[in-house]
């Protein structure tokens, strides 16, 4: 299988809507998903977000991404901060997720971050075994906390 990994641009973005509305539905929280592919276009526009992702040359469609953002950590510094990472199922355990996740990593290294960080939800099992391969902290001692404006 012949899968490109590269940049993504603003003719990706409806793709990457795809995807993460693929994954909402996957851990139950469909109805929490209200951006709109609108607001991807103006944010990614804005350089709000930047993305990576996996294109079956095949049939040039997008079949895997990363999102993420650079953050800055008061205790390590410079963080690029991975806000979804979805690789469609029949794409799965073909080492194309592990490819993404080491362009990640490179792009974080690129801007001199000392740390990469992510959520991931309990019940998303896989998603776990993905990140425990990978040698991640998985911390069960910080909460989480949000508030919506």
């Amino acid at each position: 299988m012949n899968v490109q990994i590269r940049q993504g641009n603003a003719a990706d973005l409806p793709a990457v809507h795809d995807l993460v509305g693929e994954l909402a539905d996957y851990v139950d929280a469909l109805p929490h998903f209200t951006a709109t592919t609108e607001d991807y276009r103006a944010d990614f526009a804005e350089g709000f977000f930047h993305i990576i992702v996996a294109e079956d040359m095949a049939t040039k469609k997008v079949i895997g991404m990363c999102l993420y953002n650079f953050v800055y950590s008061t205790w390590k510094g410079r963080m690029i901060y991975l806000e979804d990472f979805v690789l469609q199922p029949d794409y799965r355990r073909q080492g194309i997720g592990q490819r993404l996740w080491e362009v990640l990593k490179e792009r974080g290294r690129e801007r001199g971050c000392k740390l990469l960080k992510w959520q991931v939800v309990d019940t998303n099992t896989e998603a776990m075994k993905f990140y425990t391969a990978q040698e991640a902290d998985i911390e069960d001692n910080w909460y989480n906390g949000k508030l919506e404006l």
